[in-house]
């Protein structure tokens, strides 16, 4: 059975494959953790972004935004 969340989830994961290719550029990486009952996103950044002093904006400026703006249900995204 699909919930409304199990729907969210599959959407995030589809951008979130979109999204990759940037990273892996740099040798990063991201992985999808879970979303919470307030839409917050929770993802892992690895490879060179985890560490990395840009892994913040590279969050928040960068993969916060692309979600938000592809899948408005998303109010943020988190670190793991």
């Amino acid at each position: 059975m699909i919930t409304a969340n199990n729907t969210l989830e599959e959407k995030v994961k589809k951008a979130i494959e979109q999204i990759r290719p940037y990273l892996q550029q740099d040798g990063g990486d991201v992985v999808f953790s879970h979303i919470d009952e307030n839409n917050i996103v929770y993802l892992q950044l690895t490879g060179a972004c985890n560490g990395c002093p840009m892994a913040l904006q590279t969050l928040k400026l960068g993969i916060e935004r692309a979600l938000i703006e592809a899948i408005p249900e998303v109010k943020g995204v988190e670190s793991i």
